[in-house]
């Protein structure tokens, strides 16, 4: 038995933030912030959009796509770190927004790696024969997490939402791997906000409620943990015989420098981060449902999914179409 993706979807906010946008309030130029990153635009939220809403969304799409109505799904799990609120969990916002049946919903919470942990959940709850049908969604809004005194990560985020739905099958999830190493959280979190540090006006003033990063630091970590992933997945299956790869989109050179040391060819990495930016863990099922959509994947297709994020969290997995 495996655990088969019949449905993908994705959804993004109205608004388009280009860098000759972000420019003006960066003091960089456009030229700059492309090369700092490869980012040429990405999307902020406005007003009536929330993560539930590119969720619910995103999970719409999903459903159509693979032909089941939403009364048929056992199980919701969403990725998220930018949840609507503490509580209640953004996949019971999703639950009802969807009229899906009293079926369990629940969050996690793994920052940029999320989507392949709650792939690997769902991906279990088929094979246990604990549900039939998994609605994945990862959603993230980031946006209003960002200081914007901060270049370094005021040029990289977006926001936006993807979904998959997964059932029993005989061919889909071969494997997933995952990994933490919650020593080097410092190196991208959100300080305050949580019971370690409540909001007050003094959080407010220092500015403890945006996204804190250590560029030159993370960069490194990215490269060497995604690219050791892969070492340990071509135990399992050559690289070369891998026909499409999925990372996580987040920073152009991070992806150029693995696709260099591992030697993987750019004509088989889909990426979207220069329209779309780093959506956190909703940027890998953003650029699955969009390499579909391009043509890039098809029935035995063969797509290994990376990703490394905040955490430190890092993994992989391996889907047969």
């Amino acid at each position: 038995m495996a655990s088969q993706v019949i449905g993908t979807g994705g959804a993004l906010p109205k608004r388009v933030v280009t860098n000759q946008e972000l420019s003006a309030l960066l003091g960089l130029s456009e030229k700059e912030i492309k090369k700092r990153c490869g980012v040429e635009a990405r999307h902020w939220i406005c007003q009536g959009e929330t993560t539930s809403t590119l969720a619910i969304e995103a999970a719409k799409v999903a459903l159509q796509d693979s032909g089941l109505p939403a009364r048929a799904i056992d199980l919701i799990l969403v990725s998220t770190t930018s949840p609507d609120m503490v509580f209640p969990s953004t996949a019971c916002l999703v639950q009802k927004g969807l009229s899906a049946r009293d079926i369990p919903a629940l969050d996690i919470s793994a920052s940029c790696a999320g989507f392949l942990y709650a792939l690997s959940v769902g991906d279990q709850f088929i094979k246990t024969k604990s549900a039939k049908n998994v609605l994945v969604v990862a959603a993230e809004v980031k946006s209003p997490f960002i200081d914007l005194a901060n270049p370094g990560t005021a040029i990289l985020f977006g926001d936006g939402a993807g979904a998959v739905v997964l059932t029993d099958g005989t061919t889909g999830v071969r494997s997933v791997r995952l990994y933490s190493d919650g020593r080097r959280h410092r190196l991208i979190h959100l300080p305050a906000g949580g019971s370690r540090v409540p909001m007050t006006e003094d959080s407010l003033q220092k500015r403890l409620h945006t996204i804190k990063m250590e560029g030159r630091g993370l960069f490194r970590m990215a490269v060497e943990k995604m690219e050791r992933s892969l070492m340990v997945l071509s135990d399992e299956v050559a690289l070369s015989d891998i026909d499409l790869f999925i990372f996580h989109q987040a920073n152009l050179r991070i992806l150029e420098r693995i696709l260099k040391r591992t030697g993987i060819p750019q004509g088989k990495c889909h990426i979207t981060i220069g329209q779309v930016g780093n959506t956190s863990s909703s940027s890998i099922p953003i650029a699955l449902n969009d390499a579909i959509c391009h043509g890039k994947i098809k029935k035995g297709t063969r797509v290994v999914l990376c990703a490394f994020g905040g955490g430190l969290t890092w993994g992989w997995a391996i889907i047969e179409w």
